[in-house]
């Protein structure tokens, strides 16, 4: 296939529903670990296409929801400094801290901007020499290496008015998670397709094995969506826990060696906590000694801010799979996109703002 709308294809889709529905003898629940591949889900209604008891969990697959409050609140307590330039991808100025959000700061006087790539913010800190300009770097695999690049830019050029606030996070130390937790129901993985077109597939064979879970990597078209469920299905219907890759036209093994080189340069490994979720150990980056000077959590002097999350939002038994949006007593009532409580609400990518856009409101009683 050539063009994109093809991958959207109803006759090619009712096809492999069929053969979904052909190799299905028994329930199976499996996850989808990306937030596009949620929304695609359920805007195309593909769960409602497939065989009863084949069950799609929802997992920590939105870089917006993932991001705990505590960096919310230190992003806030930098954005409020006189002389700083704060900015941001547009779907974290909605995100809620523990009283107020970003667009708040930016109606009281905070200078918050939103901004289309890192490197827009180096431009900004080059033309505003008086002012710090931070940078909030979040997200998976899939964003960190532009954000990585930036920071290598502004120490090449010496641009010392400018830090990156960083709560990257690491896909397969949160599979491992998912699947060590007392309270884990899920038996598969849809991988998401783009963080593996940077970083290859070679963490996820030893993540199957270990668990004894097939993982298929996934576009997010929904022709790419159904043949990764098909694909997964059939493994667990025969037995197997491999690493299958569905996606060979984006994703390649080794990945995108010079993204990874750029990677190692600036980064480094470190534990994470995970919004709703917790500590995941090993599940992130923070900046390399090489490139310390440049954190913003040092420059200004945030590390000691800790919060607790909201008793009312179950965003994090959301990202865990343990509940659909709709179950959650607040959704639709008192949180919504307009009034959220917390960022799987807010976010582009996040199930309660997919459920609640698509009109799944309501549980259906069978």
């Amino acid at each position: 296939m050539r063009y994109l709308d093809e991958f959207s294809d109803p006759d090619l889709a009712g096809k492999l529903v069929d053969q979904i529905h052909a190799v299905t003898t028994q329930p199976w629940a499996m996850m989808e670990v990306c937030g596009g591949q949620t929304h695609s889900i359920i805007r195309h209604g593909i769960d409602q296409l497939l065989p009863e008891g084949v069950e799609m969990i929802h997992g920590p697959g939105c870089p917006v929801c993932v991001t705990p409050l505590e960096i919310i609140d230190k992003a806030l307590a930098i954005a409020e400094q006189p002389g700083v330039i704060f900015c941001s991808f547009g779907d974290m100025l909605r995100v809620p801290g523990s009283g107020k959000d970003l667009f708040s700061i930016k109606s009281a006087g905070g200078d918050v901007r939103v901004v289309y790539s890192p490197l827009d913010a180096l431009t900004l800190a080059r033309e505003n020499p008086d002012k710090q300009v931070v940078f909030f770097g979040i997200g998976f695999e899939t964003t960190a290496p532009a954000n990585a690049m930036t920071v290598y830019q502004a120490k090449r050029l010496g641009i010392e008015n400018f830090s990156l606030l960083v709560s990257h996070v690491l896909v397969p130390p949160a599979v491992a998670a998912i699947m060590e937790s007392p309270t884990c129901r899920v038996q598969a993985f849809l991988a998401a397709g783009h963080v593996c077109s940077v970083m290859g597939t070679a963490e996820y064979p030893p993540l199957a094995e270990r668990y004894g879970v097939p993982i298929v990597v996934t576009g997010f078209e929904p022709l790419d969506i159904l043949e990764g469920i098909r694909r997964t299905v059939i493994q667990l219907e025969e037995g197997r826990h491999e690493l299958e890759n569905a996606y060979p036209r984006a994703v390649v093994a080794e990945g995108n060696p010079a993204a990874m080189a750029m990677l190692r340069d600036v980064f480094e490994v470190t534990d994470r906590t995970w919004r709703g979720i917790g500590m995941i150990p090993e599940s992130g980056w923070r900046l390399s000694e090489r490139y310390a000077r440049f954190d913003a959590e040092e420059r200004f002097s945030v590390t000691d801010i800790h919060t607790d999350e909201s008793a009312l939002c179950r965003s994090g038994e959301v990202l865990q799979g343990l509940i659909k949006p709709h179950e959650c007593a607040a959704f639709g009532k008192e949180c919504t996109p307009r009034n959220p409580l917390g960022a799987t609400m807010v976010s582009s990518e996040g199930a309660c703002a997919a459920y609640f856009t698509y009109r799944r409101l309501e549980l259906v009683e069978s």
